[in-house]
């Protein structure tokens, strides 16, 4: 058996450019072919200076994503965005990664907790939802009527694998807004460094 390869899936271009920071998980996953991620994607990367390597600048975080060898998109994401609006660097970043039979979940901090829509933008449409103090992981399990306890036995490959096979028949829909609109209705965006201790 052959084991996946993300140089050979549309994770490959973000890889290349070292998009994929702070990684759990980045490698083939228990499906023939498939490739997983859990980390974070790096959005606007930060300057480089001499070798230092920075935190980027803007990243969608807690990112859980899967490929398949072969396929010329990304089959599934779900990830944070601590404003609405870096929805279009998504799509710059991922650009041909995108596609329409793709499912993409993203948890947006500056959302009405009370709202869901689907945004169509770039090639692909984007359930955005809100996030409600929990993680991109707990929200997606809900989301997906899936049951915590019967995946804690599962490793994070595993896991990922529960994850896309049950998105790939998600077929909910939610009022369908443009990304201008999302602009106008986001409320601002929180400053994460707030009341931390110096």
């Amino acid at each position: 058996m052959t084991t996946a390869a993300i140089q050979n899936t549309a994770l490959a271009t973000l890889e290349a450019q070292g998009r994929l920071l702070n990684s759990v998980l980045k490698g083939p996953t228990k499906k023939p072919g498939r490739v997983g991620f859990r980390g974070d994607i790096a959005l606007k990367l930060a300057e480089k200076r001499a070798d230092e390597a920075r935190p980027p600048e803007i990243s969608t975080d807690q990112i859980i994503a899967a490929a398949q060898e072969g396929e010329d998109h990304i089959a599934f994401i779900a990830g944070f965005l601590l404003s609405f609006e870096y929805l279009q660097m998504v799509v710059d970043v991922l650009g041909t990664a995108l596609s329409p039979k793709g499912k993409y979940f993203f948890y947006c901090d500056n959302i009405d907790l009370s709202k869901r829509y689907q945004v169509t933008l770039g090639p692909a449409t984007f359930y955005i939802l809100p996030i409600d103090e929990a993680t991109v992981y707990n929200e997606t399990l809900e989301l997906l009527y899936l049951e915590k306890n019967d995946l804690k036995k599962l490793d994070t490959a595993g896991k990922v694998d529960a994850i896309v096979d049950k998105a790939a028949s998600f077929t909910q829909t939610f009022p369908s807004i443009t990304f201008e609109e999302g602009c106008k209705l986001m409320g601002p965006v929180r400053n994460l460094y707030e009341n931390r201790p110096v």
